[in-house]
């Protein structure tokens, strides 16, 4: 009888043990998906938050940098605000871009480039940055405004791209004519380099994607993307 007791007590205690145990699992699995979620939550928010502050601290410090030293805003007032310098750059672009449009700014921006044409290097420096800078805030072409699949690195193998313009001049004519595309196919993580490349346009498939949505899914490396990826018809 004290044997069968001992017997019942000890297979009470195995299982009261396995529960435990069952319950630890448990609570340490949901511990460690409660910490990934919240590290995806404000993982995100908290690097573009500081990014944005190391763009608004950089500039002000650069404001500060060109003031004279009366004229400082941490003299002028009697707090620190961050942002202010920022404020005061954008002021001076604006005042830039209103003295430009007239017909002195005009002439001046007409002298200065004519300067920097005479220099051998650095016209064609100011030349290549100038060309970027009005095809991205003028919007003169259609740069960076389509995503298109392209064979890459090989036949069989497709990689994301972005049409940067149609091929012309000198390199359409070496190509035999026809109708040809510049598109860029960015590498992953670090979407800011690539590989130019020259495809005829019936070869590239365009994408439904918007470039946000192209870009995101470059930078991710293909986990982040859009839920439906729609082939447009060539």
């Amino acid at each position: 009888m004290e044997t069968s007791m001992s017997g019942t007590d000890g297979g009470e205690e195995r299982r009261g043990r396995a529960r435990f145990a069952g319950l630890h699992l448990t609570l340490a699995a949901r511990l460690k998906a409660y910490l990934f979620t919240g590290i995806l939550v404000t993982a995100p928010i908290s690097i573009t938050l500081y990014l944005a502050w190391l763009v608004v601290d950089g500039v002000d410090n650069l404001v500060d940098s060109l003031l004279p030293a009366p004229y400082h805003p941490d003299q002028l007032l009697p707090f620190t605000l961050p942002g202010l310098g920022l404020l005061l750059l954008l002021i001076f672009l604006i005042l830039v871009g209103m003295v430009s449009a007239g017909v002195v700014g005009n002439l001046l921006v007409r002298l200065g480039e004519a300067l920097v044409g005479r220099m051998p290097v650095l016209r064609g420096i100011y030349s290549a940055v100038k060309q970027v800078f009005e095809t991205v805030l003028a919007q003169k072409s259609d740069a960076f405004r389509e995503v298109v699949l392209v064979e890459f690195p090989r036949p069989g193998a497709w990689a994301i791209a972005f049409v940067t313009g149609g091929t012309k001049g000198d390199l359409q004519q070496a190509l035999g004519g026809g109708d040809w595309v510049n598109v860029f196919v960015p590498t992953t993580p670090n979407p800011t380099s690539g590989y130019l490349m020259f495809v005829p346009r019936d070869q590239v498939k365009p994408l439904a994607m918007s470039v946000e949505d192209g870009l995101k899914m470059v930078v991710s490396g293909g986990l982040v993307g859009p839920e439906e990826a729609t082939i447009k018809a060539p």
